[in-house]
């Protein structure tokens, strides 16, 4: 018997072992048995279990996905079908929900999982971003997405087409880090496979699909994460001393390197990604998280709903106050913004037009800090 079990496997064996039933916003106890003993015996499991705002919220918007999924399984409103009936699989996933599970909620999965595996999903070379236009983006958080279901499939052969699928995506993402670039960007992406440059932006979905395909046990070369990392910290906005230290105490990360304008959405985003690659000690997570105390969500605010995601689970990862400040500021937000049928639609011109499977998806993983599920976003 082996005990080295990825951390994929590791969950199979907690979620298939568990004696509760899991509903879509995590685990509660069994309904209340008719004899009055028996229910006298489970009040008090009931009640441990009892839902709240949280999870009615997303009890919701699950269903309300559900709504917006096609004959063909797709889950997508606004194009870039692929990615974003990803998103909608990533945020099912992140609150308990299963594809092997019975449930309408576990067939939804299964089938939204079916429409992503299917070949004209992907081009030849393995590639998610040119057959729904979503580009380097989308092929980066199709890759994660596939990632976090390795070892979910309901059957041998599906495992064995999610692993491919996964193996060619990650291909790509290599090969398109090793374009050759100016100094400045390398290690990053940008745009296209292909690209000479790089943001941040792009960058942190390919580096968390790596970082995540590494922990399946997959093929990722340690050099190909270092290098990565190696690009977030020079989009670090305070100048660095002789040490390696930033000069100032709280800082942020910028859209591009060796500049001085950090964002709310690219510090977020930078504070995830480095502690997802084991940064957590690192003075620029340290500057990351304190500065994004000082700069909160706002939902009118410019990629509101992309920043916010990053923001609940880097700050979730940092622990201690930031994970408090971040789990109510985020709560508070995203709660007072649902719309009566379950669904978010951002008010910002930046992702208003993405459409409310995004904005739902979005919220739902901002809101997933409670149940710990997806192995990327554990400590």
């Amino acid at each position: 018997m082996r005990f080295n079990l990825t951390f994929r496997e590791l969950r199979v064996l907690i979620l298939g072992a568990c004696v509760l039933p899991v509903t879509v916003a995590g685990v509660r106890a069994q309904d209340a048995a008719t004899d009055p003993e028996e229910a006298a015996e489970a009040a008090p499991t009931s009640a441990v279990f009892q839902k709240d705002e949280v999870d009615l919220a997303v009890d919701k918007a699950v269903a309300w996905l559900m709504t917006q999924q096609r004959e063909d399984g797709g889950i997508a409103d606004k194009g870039h079908d692929t990615t974003m009936t990803s998103l909608s699989i990533m945020a099912m996933a992140s609150v308990g929900v299963q594809p092997g599970s019975p449930t309408p909620e576990g067939r939804a999965m299964q089938r939204a999982l079916q429409y992503v595996l299917q070949a004209d999903r992907v081009d030849d070379q393995g590639y998610f971003g040119g057959k729904d236009a979503s580009r380097m983006y989308g092929h980066g958080i199709i890759t994660l997405m596939l990632t976090e279901m390795l070892g979910m499939g309901i059957s041998a052969e599906q495992d064995q087409l999610i692993h491919d699928r996964c193996q060619g995506a990650i291909d790509v993402i290599l090969s398109s880090q090793k374009e050759r670039k100016p100094v400045q960007a390398r290690g990053g992406w940008r745009y296209n496979p292909n690209a000479t440059d790089a943001d941040l932006s792009v960058s942190v979905w390919q580096l968390m699909a790596l970082r995540s395909a590494k922990n399946d046990g997959m093929d990722v070369p340690a050099s190909a994460i270092a290098d990565a990392v190696e690009y977030l910290k020079r989009s670090y906005a305070s100048p660095l001393d002789r040490n390696g230290l930033p000069t100032r105490k709280a800082s942020g990360f910028c859209y591009e390197p060796h500049q001085n304008n950090p964002t709310f959405t690219m510090t977020a985003a930078g504070l995830l990604a480095m502690q997802v690659c084991g940064e957590y000690e690192s003075p620029l997570v340290e500057g990351a998280a304190n500065w994004l105390l000082e700069h909160p969500p706002k939902w009118n605010e410019r990629f509101c709903s992309y920043g916010t995601y990053y923001y609940a689970q880097g700050m979730y990862q940092r622990g201690g106050d930031h994970a408090e400040t971040a789990r109510t500021l985020v709560q508070q937000m995203l709660l007072e913004k649902q719309a009566a049928d379950g669904s978010w639609l951002a008010e910002n011109g930046s992702e208003r037009g993405h459409g409310a499977v995004y904005g739902t998806a979005m919220a739902v993983l901002s809101l997933s800090v409670k149940y710990h599920y997806l192995p990327i976003y554990q400590k």
